[in-house]
């Protein structure tokens, strides 16, 4: 029963499981690799959409009765990867909403400049750090794939 024959049968047959569960490894390494991507792209989008959201309340800045907006992402973003099963990024669409917790002058406009300044470093900052994350996970494939 423990002939040479029955060796190698069993030899063979460890040696496809081990196939099997590098290849799945692989799989879903790149899967991984694959969301993380998405998950940056998804946030450089976000940040753009709020970017254009900082601009037209500074362009409104003296617009009686307008109230400024922002964007809502983040939340929506968390709520998406704390959830059971797979996401589609390209579903998790930035929210523009009225804040409506800063005070409003006597024209009914509550933009304040120094406000949407500190707001748009803000944006810009985390923007760059999408943007150096994801040039970073590139090189990394690159690296991996051993691209010159």
């Amino acid at each position: 029963m423990t002939g040479p024959k029955h060796l190698a049968r069993l030899l063979l047959i460890l040696l496809e499981q081990i196939k099997f569960s590098l290849q799945f490894q692989a799989t879903e390494q790149m899967s991984k690799t694959s969301n993380i991507v998405d998950i940056l792209e998804a946030g450089i989008r976000a940040e753009s959409f709020r970017q254009k959201a900082i601009a037209n309340n500074v362009a409104n800045l003296e617009t009686p009765g307008y109230r400024r907006i922002d964007v809502k992402f983040e939340e929506l973003l968390a709520k998406a990867l704390d959830s059971p099963g797979s996401v589609d990024l390209s579903e998790i669409e930035p929210l523009i909403y009225q804040p409506k917790k800063t005070p409003v002058k006597s024209n009914g406009n509550d933009v304040n400049l120094e406000t949407e300044v500190g707001e748009m470093v803000k944006n810009t900052l985390r923007h760059k750090a999408y943007i150096r994350l994801l040039q970073k996970k590139y090189r990394q494939m690159e690296l991996a794939m051993d691209v010159k």
